[in-house]
């Protein structure tokens, strides 16, 4: 039995960047299992995953980055797995991340959920946790106008004023690079499968703040090529604007009492 289990969910995924990826997911001392979900027409990539730590499944019909998961995560539950990693295919990290991230959240019960830091490329820190949003939040993230109030805003919704390596409770964590606690899947179910792509990972996060911890854990890190598609192609922008509105038609758009109560008492662990 695998206590510990990862998926990574590909799209016509280029093989190098996947091992990559996989190299960084056991190069670790526990015993890990990695689903692969391939949601590629053809099964190309099922060559060479002759591991047995790894299941490929071919997933061609394409359903979506959080339903994808949910495949992989339900066959972890089935197999006793505790704890479940959600890993996107531009990941890679050099120190053994996995049990590290584990033993802390082993050691606190409370916790659902935890990021580590994400890094670009080139070492600069991805701002990833975040406040909840509002409707306002997603428009001035995008169009960064005027300059002075888009400063002051993103510094907070971001939460870009806190040390860098402080360990800390945010309600919105990326899924780029996450660890679940399957014992709070159970409890609040997986990924929302309306959303195809975006916002889902925000929807998860915000669903396990509700009743347990969902931890920054910086003092470990992680590499990530960000490739912000929403901003590159229609297509990926049309998808981002129907995901947030799925996503404000759920929690609400200007009235939502919960996001109020979840942001003040974030910030309130700064001052």
């Amino acid at each position: 039995m695998f206590e510990i289990t990862a998926s990574i969910v590909l799209y016509k995924t280029d093989s190098l960047l996947l091992k990559k990826t996989m190299d960084s997911v056991f190069n670790t001392h526990v015993n890990i299992r990695l689903y692969l979900i391939d949601n590629s027409p053809t099964d190309i990539l099922k060559k060479n995953q002759n591991d047995s730590r790894i299941i490929y499944i071919h997933n061609p019909s394409n359903p979506g980055f959080g339903s994808s998961h949910n495949v992989a995560i339900q066959k972890a539950i089935n197999s006793g797995s505790n704890y479940h990693f959600i890993i996107n295919p531009d990941i890679y990290f050099e120190e053994d991340v996995i049990s590290l991230m584990v033993k802390y959240m082993k050691n606190d019960p409370s916790i659902g959920m935890m990021m580590p830091k994400i890094l670009n490329l080139d070492g600069t820190v991805q701002n990833l946790p975040k406040l909840l949003p509002n409707p306002f939040s997603i428009l001035l993230r995008k169009v960064k106008k005027p300059a002075k109030t888009y400063q002051k805003f993103i510094d907070q919704y971001e939460l870009r004023k806190v040390p860098e390596n402080t360990v800390y409770n945010a309600p919105i964590l990326s899924g780029c690079f996450t660890l679940v606690n399957l014992t709070a899947i159970k409890k609040v179910g997986g990924y929302d499968d309306r959303f195809f792509m975006y916002f889902e990972d925000w929807d998860l996060s915000r669903r396990i703040h509700q009743y347990y911890k969902t931890i920054y854990y910086p003092l470990v890190s992680v590499y990530h090529g960000y490739e912000s598609g929403a901003n590159k192609s229609s297509r990926l922008f049309k998808i981002f604007i129907n995901s947030a509105i799925t996503y404000f038609n759920k929690w609400g758009w200007f009235f939502d009492s919960d996001r109020k109560k979840m942001n003040k008492k974030t910030l309130e662990q700064f001052i």
